[in-house]
């Protein structure tokens, strides 16, 4: 049992490593603040809730889990409401997003 837990831990901590990366790699390669605000988020939310997880299973029952729960519920929380306060605010001060060419971009 103590295998499986061990296994399903790890997964958790490489997926988790895997989509902060990604997410790095995105806010590095993406055009435009509201895209690389996208990729932040994907670092918060996927990278970071998975992480977590690996880490609670990793713990056990005790009260660290607690505490990452814990951690784990306030980032879950904070960051949606952190990303559209950003989201809002670039968007009163006139930062417009990029639009390409394709579906929905207005032709001049």
């Amino acid at each position: 049992m103590t295998m499986l837990i061990d296994v399903l831990s790890w997964i958790c901590l490489a997926g988790g490593g895997l989509f902060c990366m990604v997410g790095a790699a995105g806010m590095l390669r993406m055009p435009d603040f509201y895209t690389r605000m996208h990729a932040a988020s994907v670092i918060e939310t996927l990278g970071v809730g998975l992480l977590l997880a690996g880490l609670m299973l990793q713990a056990g029952l005790t009260l660290v889990t607690v505490k990452l729960l814990v951690i784990g519920l306030l980032v879950m929380f904070a960051s949606p409401t952190a990303s559209h306060a950003l989201a809002r605010a670039a968007m009163v001060r006139g930062v417009e997003p990029l639009l390409e060419r394709g579906e929905g971009a207005s032709k001049p």
